[in-house]
């Protein structure tokens, strides 16, 4: 029997992936500080983020039975800048002009929390078509973009925006699920081997 997997996230589109993969997991309500440390890179930021979640969920648990629990953090940038969560309409009306008819990094870290901590790092390209205020407008109003970094969502409406994606599809959804498997696998959790 597998050991059980805890979820420091509320992200219903993490637990999908992980579900996916057949990976039984329950979920942990985090709250840690999300501020960019000076000069951080923005991958040092979600490698950091992701470990600062998984080490937080674990303080919440019973530490006797050396809890599995997993973290990611995702941060969209271009030209060096995080996007995080649009604030509003005219914050994500701004970063669809910033992501428009151009390329930009989608940075994804996760971590595994058991005795020590390990994570990993997956980075993707992700290539926007031109947008046009009305449709950038329209996007907004579906809701859809309300509580994306970067504000957008490859695994809906925002795909139609998507001309090309060097990397992983996963991780640009917010959990890469290669990187996952490798950190779940040396914990004693193998979702293929496992599952059939």
């Amino acid at each position: 029997m597998q050991p059980l997997l805890h979820l420091a996230s509320i992200s219903p589109r993490r637990s999908e992936l992980l579900t996916q993969i057949g990976v039984v997991h329950s979920i942990i309500r985090v709250d840690v500080d999300e501020t960019p440390h000076h000069e951080e890179s923005p991958q040092e930021y979600v490698l950091r983020l992701a470990q600062k979640k998984a080490l937080a969920g674990q303080a919440t648990l019973d530490r006797t039975d050396h809890p599995l629990v997993l973290a990611a953090d995702t941060s969209v940038v271009v030209d060096g800048r995080i996007l995080g969560k649009p604030r509003d309409r005219e914050h994500a009306l701004e970063m669809m002009r910033l992501l428009s008819d151009r390329s930009h990094w989608v940075y994804s870290g996760v971590a595994l929390a058991a005795d020590g901590v390990t994570s990993s790092l997956s980075t993707s390209k992700v290539s926007f078509c031109q947008i046009t205020p009305a449709q950038a407008s329209a996007y907004w109003e579906s809701s859809e973009p309300a509580d994306k970094a970067g504000g957008y969502g490859i695994q809906g409406l925002g795909a139609i925006f998507i001309t090309r994606i060097e990397g992983s599809f996963s991780g640009v959804m917010g959990l890469p699920l290669f990187e996952t498997t490798q950190l779940l696998q040396q914990a004693g959790i193998n979702p293929i081997m496992d599952r059939y």
